[in-house]
């Protein structure tokens, strides 16, 4: 349920209000705007008579909310969320740029890298260093010995780090990564999403291999259930029976979850087509649509990368992208 008070309700007023709803077992999310002030109701609403709401003068609209995200939902935060993670912005106008290599490898490697995206005006550092890889075979990561790489890279550079968890085992681990990444694979392990939500970190949430966008802002949901609403939805594509690109990535997700969510949304062409001459084109197209950031991965040698080297880019092709990106974002936004 939604209540939507009158311009110029006094603080007082609503603090009355909001301690009233509590009472009555629900969690009340305020957005505070300059225009109207909006109070989500979370909870069972059914013993709220909403005609008496109605009734009161500072009310001036109540209203249920059939879908079943709720804090994640636009309509109790009008405004959109924009997420701070060391002064790099995402949301609300603000663009992020990710930039770095599938899996941290060596030292050598993830400070060149780490040097020459900032310099192309990245604003955060990617790097794996726990890889969930389709065979046991394949190259897992460096795990912790690559979260120092990164925390290095991040001493140097000053860029926040990204980094993916694939067990809340591992959160530990994690204390001084800025921004933890969920990926399409655990989009949906919900016991670590939860534990998630009990953090205070900034979740990058990645959207699932064959997962709907309602599904998508569920995830979210459980992580903003548990207290914590630094979130970054990352459109990555989807599985279909296409077989020339590595996903599909469905570009229309932002226009989308831009109606559905305040939350900002980045999209990965990386993933989302598996090739590195589609990584531009796709960037340049993602920003055209309205994302709030672009996450790509970068490789000094691509050839040589023991994870996803076809999809990297080099650092002077990442250079050029941030160059068309930036005019495409000058084209769209210009009044």
């Amino acid at each position: 349920m939604i209540t939507i008070l009158k311009p110029g309700t006094t603080e007082e007023r609503r603090n009355q209000l909001t301690r009233w709803f509590e009472s009555q077992g629900l969690q009340v999310h305020a957005a505070i705007g300059p225009e109207q002030t909006v109070l989500g109701l979370i909870g069972d609403t059914s013993g709220i008579d909403a005609e008496m709401l109605r009734l009161l003068d500072i009310v001036e609209s109540v209203s249920e909310i059939s879908d079943p995200f709720k804090s994640a939902n636009r309509k109790f935060h009008p405004e959109d969320t924009i997420v701070d993670v060391c002064g790099a912005k995402c949301g609300g106008g603000n663009f992020a740029v990710i930039a770095g290599p599938c899996s941290v490898e060596n030292p050598a490697q993830i400070k060149e890298v780490a040097t020459r995206v900032k310099a192309s005006g990245a604003t955060m550092l990617r790097g794996g260093a726990f890889k969930p890889r389709t065979s046991p075979y394949d190259f897992q990561g460096m795990r912790a010995e690559g979260i120092e790489l990164l925390l290095e890279a991040k001493r140097e550079t000053g860029l926040p780090i990204v980094t993916e968890i694939m067990n809340a085992n591992h959160l530990p681990l994690f204390e001084e990564v800025d921004v933890i990444q969920v990926g399409a694979r655990n989009m949906q392990n919900f016991e670590l999403l939860k534990e998630l939500g009990k953090t205070d970190k900034t979740i990058l949430l990645k959207r699932g291999l064959a997962n709907t966008l309602k599904e998508l802002l569920m995830s979210a949901e459980y992580i903003m259930a548990e207290g914590n609403e630094n979130i970054i939805l990352c459109e990555r594509g989807i599985r279909t029976f296409e077989t020339y690109t590595r996903n599909t990535l469905d570009l229309s997700a932002i226009p989308v979850l831009h109606n559905l969510t305040h939350l900002p949304v980045v999209v990965d062409p990386s993933h989302g087509t598996g090739h590195a001459n589609l990584v531009e084109t796709m960037a340049m197209a993602a920003a055209a649509a309205g994302a709030d950031g672009i996450m790509i991965e970068v490789h000094n040698d691509p050839a040589k990368a023991l994870c996803d080297g076809p999809q990297s880019l080099t650092p002077d092709q990442f250079h050029r992208l941030m160059a068309k990106v930036s005019k495409v974002r000058e084209a769209v936004t210009c009044d």
